[in-house]
């Protein structure tokens, strides 16, 4: 009988532990899955508890203390990475916290057309998720972060190389800007500076002209062309006299050029100074890129833009003003 009472008396003591273990076990191997999708922001140096709190008050765990739980028995307390994070599907604690500590945030993508200048670029980043337009401008043209890149330019115009990037809510506009010239980096191939040496440009000076191929060319097919007209006028030494450098010299274009335009001296007008002008007026893509280092074998150095797009390319000057004659005045 005494001994009936010492097990009943170790059963009673154990009764709460076999209880709390097979409700912890219940915790762990059920999945749950909230109300309603919901995206949780986990921002930069949040605590552990608060984010198992909000879990739990999300309805993506039933148990914050349990999920603190596993987390210490697991040594992930500190490994959680920030960002934004999509539940919709049914999961178990131990799947929610392989996912907050892999990092499977909600990724966005932005992309950037060949051609933009690093202003329309900011526009474009403003009205996206990540809305960091100002700052992206400001970096642009910050000395310390151009130099810690290694160009030696007044802004990152020209630098910013057009693609898809894929970010998350915690990329900042100092990492898309590192993330954007080091692509660029990747596209100057030593061959294709090697063939810019040989044409006699350096690297700003092949941007810049690339810059201004992208600006001038209707279309991909007729970029070679539009390089070699360039390249052959600075040959000759013969202005560029090429409008969107006028453009992106002027504060007050308003979608036309006029004739104080074109005889205000900037550092842009290619109208008003010889050769190419300060830096580049937009950011070039990969086939303008290639145009300028490998340019059309011809002899033109005129062109005029026949109002579907493309353009009429001519030997002379009487060639070129018939052109004229025909697409622009008669038009």
């Amino acid at each position: 009988m005494k001994r009936l009472l010492i097990l009943l008396a170790s059963g009673l003591l154990l009764l709460p532990f076999l209880v709390g273990g097979g409700s912890y076990a219940l915790f762990l191997w059920r999945p749950v899955a909230p109300p309603e999708p919901v995206t949780l922001s986990v921002p930069r140096g949040r605590s552990f508890t608060a984010v198992a709190r909000d879990l739990r008050d999300r309805g993506i765990i039933t148990s914050a203390t349990g999920f603190r739980l596993l987390a210490r028995l697991r040594g992930e307390e500190t490994a959680i990475r920030a960002g934004d994070y999509y539940f919709a599907e049914r999961a178990r604690p131990g799947q929610i916290l392989q996912r907050l500590v892999s990092g499977d945030v909600q990724r966005l993508q932005i992309t950037f057309a060949e051609g933009l200048n690093l202003w329309e670029m900011a526009a474009i980043l403003e009205q996206s998720e990540l809305r960091d337009g100002a700052a992206f401008a400001d970096l642009a043209r910050d000395g310390t972060l151009i130099a810690s890149l290694g160009i030696e330019a007044e802004t990152l115009e020209g630098y910013l190389f057009p693609e898809t990037y894929t970010m998350d809510s915690q990329t900042g506009s100092r990492q898309l800007i590192r993330a954007m010239v080091a692509q660029l980096e990747r596209e100057l191939t030593p061959e294709l500076l090697a063939r810019a040496g040989e044409l006699g440009l350096d690297r700003h000076q092949f941007l810049t002209l690339a810059s201004i191929v992208q600006k001038e060319a209707g279309n991909d097919q007729e970029m070679p062309l539009v390089a070699a007209v360039f390249h052959n006028r600075l040959r000759r030494r013969m202005p560029l006299q090429a409008d969107p450098t006028v453009i992106y010299g002027v504060e007050d274009y308003h979608g036309r050029i006029t004739r104080r335009h074109l005889q205000t001296r900037t550092a842009y007008n290619t109208y008003r100074i010889p050769g190419l002008p300060i830096g580049p007026i937009a950011n070039p893509g990969r086939s303008a890129l290639q145009a300028t280092a490998h340019p059309a074998p011809v002899d033109y150095l005129y062109f005029v833009s026949r109002g579907d797009g493309t353009h009429h390319f001519s030997k002379t000057l009487a060639e070129h003003n018939a052109a004229v004659r025909r697409y622009i005045l008669n038009r």
